[in-house]
């Protein structure tokens, strides 16, 4: 599994996963999440330009995106909008190099951390977050960006469903390396779909 930039024939593609990555969400008895559309192709064509959306291909099919992220800085921070991964590629970390992938730029952009607000109750969103290193930001602690989308979450219906912001730091080059910080080493991935699968919705983002 390699990850690379988004191309602009990747788009179309990135949709389609978002459908198929969100209808777990079904099961769970949030049929909202799982019929909510994707992200127009114009937000993906934004962030494409802004060289902060990433595909994760396979070998040797590098015209066939199984995965992707999208993000944007906000109050210092990289805030990831968006990371879906096809069920077809689940569990196989395809998630975390995404986020992965996403700390390297907030590094190489000065940026300090990684965040993004997702369910607390489904298991392969928060919880599988904080086994990655992600806390959870109280009230008090939301920036002013933050405080921003958790309301046009709100607008958008999503707060029916508990809802957090999460954080992890982004250490600087030459401490701590590319990485997130390691999974703690007691953890276990969550049953379900690829962590991270819709994992984040504003308008549009689970």
């Amino acid at each position: 599994m390699r990850i690379r930039p988004a191309a602009p024939g990747d788009l179309p593609a990135l949709q389609e996963i978002e459908r198929a990555a969100g209808a777990p969400f079904r099961d769970l008895g949030m049929p909202e999440v799982a019929d909510d559309a994707p992200p127009a192709l114009d937000t993906l064509e934004r962030h494409r330009r802004a060289h902060r959306c990433w595909v994760a291909v396979e070998d040797g099919r590098e015209d066939r995106p199984v995965a992707y992220l999208i993000a944007e800085p906000v109050d210092g921070a990289l805030h990831v909008e968006q990371v879906s991964v096809h069920p077809a590629a689940a569990r196989r970390g395809v998630g975390r190099a995404l986020l992965a992938r996403a700390a390297d730029r907030a590094r190489a952009d000065g940026l300090t951390a990684l965040t993004l607000t997702t369910f607390a109750e489904v298991p392969w969103n928060a919880p599988y977050y904080a086994r990655l290193g992600f806390r959870t930001l109280s009230e008090a602690e939301l920036t002013p960006g933050l405080r921003r989308i958790r309301a046009e979450e709100a607008a958008h219906g999503l707060d029916r469903w508990p809802r957090v912001c999460l954080r992890a730091a982004v250490p600087p080059a030459g401490r701590g390396g590319a990485e997130l910080p390691e999974r703690r080493p007691d953890a276990q991935v969550p049953p379900g779909p690829e962590p991270g699968s819709g994992q984040d919705y504003r308008r549009q983002v689970r």
